[in-house]
């Protein structure tokens, strides 16, 4: 993608990656994503901010060719889609340092063989001049690890927030023009990476309001031209307030924890609580991780296998339990055949979710009226915790 101007003497130089659909053998892709570097244009000198991750390294090369001296290449963070290009752009400019937080040294070293000569530190609150323009640098730690910084510009008031406020999408808007794809996006991308670090989150977007931006510019999807959409969206993620929702992620082998998961929505639905159902057999799992941001209540469904819940349910239940999202309650359903511990099991897996358990519904083969009965307690037994709860958001 061509170099496009975000204010005077500031461009945006992003790589479009259309075709990736998995990040960190981990993460589904569904809309692709970009990997935004940015240069700056002084009077006295020019900054690059991150680079690109190496596939797509020839493509932000190639918009370089006309650069003739580069000062200060800026590493915000040290994974490869943003600083795994630096070793190439500091070959190609031999006499440019690289400005990174103190803690970022060794990894940009030890992760990308980057020699300790062409790092200078740059300390919290930190300023580089470029001339006309002011390079401030502000430790954001545990966005999303521990060395990340942003950088703001007084002279342009824009905010340059790598991973923070970003989303995972392929597009060729310079700035936000679907603010509903792009807020599922940046949504998805918080669940899925930042959320584990909400509680730190909290005081870094505290940081980052003493500095009066009017753009905030990420490393990854469109810049935000209104930033107030994606502030006040964080703002609301991160809050303890919940909604009074479920999110029901099941499987089913033979039938019988299906009955049971539908028959719970439905009872569920009756009682006024919305669900967010996830086959895992065939779910997205980017999809349940954004259902977790806001529901106040986690029901697993499984059936037993060995003895113990189904493959894809321990790994639903390891995500969540990575994730720790803001949830109050919980609560298992599932079927055996002959003996189980799925329940026990299923409690083991996540320690790290401060829940109080609503219930078990455990039923051997198919299940009958007196097992309806019990779900229909459940879900009653949900809808009074949430009601009850000045934490979960009323209608």
């Amino acid at each position: 993608m061509h170099a496009r101007e975000i204010r005077k003497g500031i461009e945006v130089i992003a790589t479009v990656h259309w075709e990736r659909r998995l990040f960190d053998s981990l993460i589904p892709l569904p809309d692709g994503t970009s990997y935004n570097a940015y240069l700056v244009k002084g009077s006295k000198g020019t900054a690059l901010l991150d680079t690109t991750d190496p596939v797509l390294s020839n493509e932000l090369l190639e918009q370089l060719q006309g650069v003739e001296q580069i000062d200060y290449v800026v590493s915000h963070h040290s994974e490869q889609d943003h600083s795994g290009t630096i070793p190439m752009v500091l070959a190609r400019y031999p006499n440019a340092k690289l400005l990174c937080s103190s803690k970022a040294e060794d990894l940009l070293h030890t992760h990308l063989g980057v020699a300790t000569d062409r790092m200078r530190v740059v300390e919290n609150g930190e300023s580089v001049s470029l001339g006309d323009k002011t390079l401030q640098f502000v430790y954001t730690p545990w966005v999303h690890w521990p060395e990340t910084m942003v950088t703001y510009i007084p002279e342009g008031k824009c905010l340059f927030s790598c991973d923070f406020f970003g989303s995972h999408l392929a597009t060729t808007d310079l700035y936000v023009t679907d603010k509903a794809r792009v807020y599922e996006a940046a949504k998805r991308y918080y669940a899925e990476i930042m959320m584990p670090f909400r509680n730190v989150i909290q005081k870094n977007l505290k940081k980052i309001e003493e500095y009066p931006f009017e753009v905030i510019a990420p490393s990854h999807g469109p810049v935000y031209d209104d930033p107030a959409f994606i502030v006040d969206a964080y703002k609301d993620w991160v809050s303890p307030t919940m909604k009074n929702e479920v999110v029901l992620p099941y499987i089913s082998m033979h039938g019988s924890t299906e009955r049971m998961a539908k028959h719970l929505i439905d009872a569920l639905a009756r009682e006024g609580v919305t669900v967010h159902a996830f086959d895992l057999a065939v779910t997205d799992i980017g999809k349940l991780a954004i259902a977790l941001v806001d529901a106040a209540t986690l029901i697993v469904g499984t059936p037993t296998v060995h003895v113990g819940p189904h493959p894809a349910v321990y790994y639903a239940a390891h995500l969540a339990n990575l994730l720790r999202p803001k949830l109050k309650y919980a609560a298992i359903v599932g079927s055996y055949g002959w003996s189980s511990k799925a329940i026990e099991q299923i409690a083991a897996l996540i320690p790290n979710l401060k829940v109080e358990v609503l219930g078990t519904v455990l039923q051997k083969g198919l299940p009958d009226a007196d097992t309806f009965t019990k779900l229909d307690e459940l879900a009653k037994a949900v809808a009074e915790a949430h009601r009850a709860d000045p934490s979960v958001e009323k209608e």
